[in-house]
């Protein structure tokens, strides 16, 4: 279990994350290992391009900040509204009904509401994710086997 004063770091790094723009995160220490992925992430950065920021939280967050301050900006790119299907509980993704199984749906694939998308188990009981929009999945956000928190995307649906 996490000490309040690394639980409170980690609470820092995800905030310093999220107003970066920084889509994917990973670290790992000899009494830690941290993997951050956010909704839509494509791009990765590692624990040697953020050296020190949970060692540091109140430092490293400023240096990052004024390092990322001075990159040029991006242009804003138009994003299609896609609808995202938000997990209902905390536990793990699975993509299909068992080991070896297809998965329920794939990337293309035409969906109705109320179609079983996924299971998040959560305390040895297997709970189906059903599409509460009909549509196209156009993306899979979570993976098979992932940890997956209260209202985390799992998927990204196109309406019809």
């Amino acid at each position: 279990m996490m000490d309040q004063d690394k639980l409170q770091e980690l609470r820092e790094l995800v905030d310093f994350l999220k107003e970066q723009g920084i889509a994917e995160f990973d670290m790992e220490s000899t009494d830690l290992k941290v993997r951050i992925k956010f909704a839509g992430a494509a791009a990765g950065i590692d624990a040697g391009q953020l050296a020190g920021l949970l060692a540091n939280a109140g430092a490293a967050p400023r240096a990052a900040a004024a390092t990322a301050a001075a990159a040029p900006a991006e242009p804003a790119v138009p994003e299609e509204k896609l609808h995202q299907v938000k997990s209902p509980i905390v536990g793990t993704f699975y993509e299909s009904p068992s080991p070896g199984s297809p998965a329920f749906v794939k990337i293309g694939d035409q969906v109705e509401v109320g179609q079983i998308l996924c299971i998040v188990e959560a305390m040895k009981l297997m709970n189906e994710i059903e599409s509460d929009v009909a549509g196209e999945v156009v993306k899979r956000i979570a993976a098979g086997g992932d940890p997956v928190e209260y209202g985390q995307p799992l998927f990204a649906i196109r309406p019809r």
